[in-house]
């Protein structure tokens, strides 16, 4: 399987994170919260945690605090589409195709439901062919994109499809809550909105850089499931986020790295560019101590997070288009996602 485009979406409102604590400190729930509940806000918002912007869908940040269900799921309906059709857009364009020429569709996401999903949507949006495969993927959290490559490589394999578009879309936004639990207050700090699209192919394109997918690897381990994954209370997603996740990620995306290089008779030392899921700061430097990384190595999964935040699903996809924007050396490229499961994810990619 070749990626033969690429494309990303971002709301267009982006807010730093000092404009976040200002509009914090003004929101009427803001008093609700305990003084160490205010501390933690404070502490994330305007220290050091790797992230400068993030892109929201919101025309002002007074609306993060409208949190009533049928307000979150009408940002969700109204934003996800459109994200995930710019991303797709900007994917069909680079690789030279037409919607028509798309034999399958597989979107992912974890913020939001819709029935008929967001394959409907999109198809509708682009206008994809009526004859479509149309698979709509939810709850694997931020890891999705992975194994949504992996579904697209089996639909290609089995000689169904010729070309398959690939889409991770989330609107954190939506699920944005506020309580005096230090992992919501740190999740409604580190997430952005975004959308990331690919679109795969049995042959390479002909005249871009070659970017095939050589093999892939998971690993799921249920027993970690509540450290990080989302809960409904009071008719709203409200996320979990414990402090064991940066060694949780560290610890499984070694384990798949390692396993899928002995597969193929490969070390580390082999891997060229490392394609990370922006997670979070310590999740990188979780990254960089338990691989012996250097900065250089999680430096574009750093830029993604500090320019949008956690866009959860799509970062990955944001993360290599970063990294071919800067036009990267080929070679063994190593491409890990890893989220709610807890799961962990990654694949091998041979660019040149």
């Amino acid at each position: 399987m070749f990626i033969t485009g690429l494309g990303t979406a971002a709301s267009p409102q982006r807010y730093t994170q000092a404009q976040c604590w200002e509009s914090f400190q003004a929101a009427p729930q803001f008093a609700q919260l305990d003084r160490r509940a205010r501390t933690t806000l404070q502490r994330v918002l305007l220290h050091d945690n790797g992230i400068r912007t993030r892109s929201l869908a919101l025309d002002t940040l007074a609306e993060v605090f409208v949190t009533d269900p049928d307000t979150l799921q009408r940002r969700f309906a109204l934003h996800a589409p459109a994200l995930a059709h710019a991303a797709a857009t900007s994917a069909l364009e680079q690789a030279g195709l037409r919607p028509h020429d798309i034999d399958a569709v597989v979107i992912s996401t974890c913020t939001g439901y819709l029935c008929p999903g967001l394959t409907s949507y999109v198809g509708e949006s682009l206008d994809l062919r009526p004859d479509v495969i149309a698979l709509d993927l939810v709850g694997q959290g931020c890891g999705a994109a992975l194994p949504n490559l992996r579904a697209a490589d089996a639909l290609l394999r089995a000689d169904d499809c010729k070309n398959v578009l690939s889409v991770c879309v989330e609107v954190c936004s939506a699920a944005f809550y506020l309580d005096n639990d230090p992992g919501v207050l740190i999740s409604a700090c580190l997430f952005g909105d975004g959308a990331g699209a690919a679109v795969l192919a049995a042959e390479p394109d002909p005249v871009g850089r070659s970017i095939e997918w050589r093999t892939a690897g998971s690993l799921h381990a249920p027993a970690e499931r509540d450290a990080l994954r989302f809960e409904h209370k009071d008719g709203m997603l409200r996320n979990i986020l414990t402090p064991q996740v940066p060694r949780l990620a560290a610890r499984h995306a070694a384990v798949v790295l390692d396993d899928v290089l002995a597969r193929q008779g490969m070390s580390r030392d082999d891997i060229d560019i490392w394609i990370w899921h922006a997670g979070g700061r310590k999740v990188l430097e979780a990254l960089r101590e338990s691989l012996a990384l250097s900065v250089d190595d999680v430096g574009w999964s750093s830029k993604v997070l500090r320019e949008f935040g956690n866009v959860s699903s799509p970062s990955v996809y944001f993360t290599l288009q970063a990294a071919l924007a800067d036009n990267a050396p080929g070679g063994w490229w190593w491409m890990s996602s890893f989220g709610a499961g807890f799961s962990c994810h990654g694949a091998l990619l041979k660019v040149a």
